[in-house]
């Protein structure tokens, strides 16, 4: 199928900025922003509620309340990280991340857990989780009781969960509502009132393609893969999926200047309309304008750059995003906000920045003095 829709990367990332929420339309609710967004990642939870804060024009976010009554369910999801997700579209991600099974590589296995030992773990969780919520201690106390094997309890009890992100995504895990400063675990089960388990993969690749391409496209079948698994989906796989849901017309092919992409079929009116913007705006650390097409994405961060956004230990660096493009980074020192814009980016203005330095303080709550470099 030959693409007949020509777009600029000018369009494309003007449109993504508002497909974002970065108009920051009034009457969003934060469960709406993370459904759009395909997920929020909240290995950092302030970044998280910062991300929903920042494109809204209320500004305030109540995730607490999205998780208390379930609308919000957070658990580890795209590349092995913790999101919020909106609890509906769950069951869809996690099919796909699973259908990978990353965790039955030889070297997975090496250096975490045996494929039987898994299996083990997966079953023990199923029967203490079913109606219950317990701390990481407890979980790894009772999985290490039913299977015999006491040294997994001090796997189980690592910060980095390792072996408990596979039981995350074939669905037998989520996190509950925190005990102070204590994370707990559940089984989305019994915790969901929605939760109806995992779809078959092809069934999910209907639902969770074109809602990545909602937010994050035109896009392809490698950029989709990378960012749900980093790639660990089989590429014939995922090619068939995005050819699957062109020839049923909800994707169409479109060339991006010197790419073939998909964008959704309903999205081409607007897109084909949207003219380059101008408008520039301040995100959190971690953010989904940048993780979504992933930090390795050229047209929205310049390779040379990559560094000063992603950073050691899996670190994403506040940006600042001007014209689609990231343009800078900026971060936050007791009351002092500095920004550091990138020499070869076009100028961003003054006034644009301070605007953002208010939205920054209606988010946090605090006044801030703002000091600009150029690096």
């Amino acid at each position: 199928m030959s693409p007949t829709v020509e777009l600029t990367w000018d369009q494309v990332l003007s449109w993504r900025m508002d497909r974002h929420f970065l108009d920051r339309p009034r009457g969003v609710d934060p469960v709406q922003i993370v459904g759009r967004l395909s997920g929020v990642q909240a290995q950092v939870a302030s970044s998280a509620e910062l991300a929903l804060a920042v494109r809204r024009a209320e500004r305030e976010a109540d995730v607490a309340g999205a998780l208390f009554d379930r609308s919000l369910v957070k658990t580890w999801a795209m590349r092995g990280t913790l999101h919020l997700l909106r609890s509906e579209d769950a069951p869809a991600y996690l099919s796909l991340i699973a259908s990978a099974r990353t965790w039955l590589t030889p070297s997975w296995q090496r250096e975490f857990a045996t494929a039987t030992q898994m299996e083990a773990i997966a079953d023990a969780a199923s029967a203490v989780l079913k109606g219950a919520v317990l701390t990481r201690e407890e979980l790894a106390r009772e999985i290490a009781e039913r299977t015999g094997d006491r040294p997994l309890a001090d796997k189980l009890t690592s910060g980095w969960g390792a072996l408990l992100k596979p039981l995350a995504w074939q669905g037998l895990l989520c996190n509950g509502i925190s005990r102070g400063n204590r994370v707990t675990f559940t089984s989305p089960t019994t915790w969901l009132p929605t939760w109806k388990g995992l779809p078959e993969p092809d069934e999910a690749a209907r639902a969770a393609i074109p809602a990545y391409l909602a937010a994050h496209g035109p896009a392809g079948p490698s950029g989709f893969n990378k960012w749900l698994t980093r790639g660990a989906l089989r590429k014939l796989l995922t090619r068939r999926w995005f050819a699957e849901l062109a020839e049923d017309g909800v994707l169409t092919p479109v060339r991006v200047e010197d790419e073939t992409l998909y964008a959704r079929t309903d999205d081409l009116d607007t897109l084909t309309t949207t003219t380059p913007t101008d408008r520039v705006r301040f995100l959190p650390g971690f953010d989904q304008y940048v993780l979504g097409p992933g930090t390795n994405d050229h047209r929205v961060l310049a390779t040379a750059r990559r560094g000063w956004v992603s950073r050691a230990a899996g670190w994403i660096a506040p940006i600042v995003v001007s014209r689609g493009q990231v343009a800078g980074t900026w971060k936050i020192d007791g009351s002092s906000l500095f920004v550091e814009l990138f020499a070869e980016s076009d100028p961003v203005a003054r006034d644009a920045i301070e605007a953002e330095r208010g939205v920054l303080e209606d988010a946090l709550g605090e006044r801030l003095t703002t000091s600009v470099v150029e690096v």
